[in-house]
């Protein structure tokens, strides 16, 4: 039977970010990326430090422990990372949830296509910008985009902002694919246990990037978003 590597499983929660920010959910969290971003705040996913958490699970116990979570009180699952497009065993899962009327998100930075991405139903790509220290292959990531075109699956792009040079970066992702619904989504360098103020400077980060946004027509058409699980959590896993 299929298995997929599962970090682990929480909610009801909802999305703090992308497309379908503020949707009640549930999570699956997979372990694997092919990026190592400088600021990734899902690093455990990929650095080795929670490999004995990772668990090989079927779909029907993926959905048994969605299930014993929370029962009757979910219609919509995300899956995330790291990158759980690197999967192709996520497909029994995916076609599961779909027979039960689960809605499905997936984000993505959109080096890899698998055919049961084109089946989610909101699928966001996120490229990384300068800041992360990853280079993106525009190539792979139109891949990407053409494959989800064969299918039902709404997707978006999403860029996260740390500074001026991220900022014109998701300017020219934008200028390139004008048709795609397009997101900012203002970054989070204060990572870690314990941060003072960090709603506040969390805030404050947003305004700044609100304000760029506000000054420059090449994002007429761009929707910013903050982070809302970190105003409410800061960095705390598992919600």
């Amino acid at each position: 039977m299929m298995k997929v590597p599962v970090l682990e499983i929480f909610g009801p929660t909802f999305q703090g970010e992308g497309a379908v920010i503020g949707q009640k959910t549930m999570f699956v969290r997979t372990a694997g990326c092919d990026y190592s971003c400088s600021w990734c705040d899902s690093a455990f996913t990929w650095d080795g430090s929670q490999k004995e958490n990772i668990r090989m699970m079927t779909a029907d116990e993926i959905l048994a422990s969605l299930d014993e979570l929370a029962a009757g009180n979910y219609n919509h699952v995300t899956i995330s990372g790291g990158n759980p497009a690197l999967l192709k065993n996520m497909q029994d899962f995916v076609i599961k949830a779909k027979e039960r009327g689960i809605r499905l998100a997936v984000e993505t930075q959109g080096t890899v296509f698998q055919e049961w991405l084109s089946e989610i139903d909101d699928v966001t790509i996120s490229p990384k910008p300068p800041s992360s220290g990853m280079i993106t292959d525009f190539e792979k990531l139109e891949h990407v985009m053409a494959g989800l075109d064969q299918g039902p699956a709404h997707y978006n792009l999403k860029v996260v902002v740390f500074d001026e040079k991220d900022f014109e970066y998701a300017a020219d992702v934008h200028r390139k694919y004008p048709h795609v619904d397009f997101y900012l989504q203002v970054g989070n360098p204060f990572l870690g246990d314990n941060v003072d103020n960090h709603t506040s400077r969390l805030l404050e980060r947003y305004e700044n990037l609100v304000d760029m946004t506000m000054a420059d027509a090449r994002m007429n058409d761009a929707k910013v978003l903050p982070q809302l699980h970190t105003l409410l959590w800061s960095n705390k896993q598992g919600v």
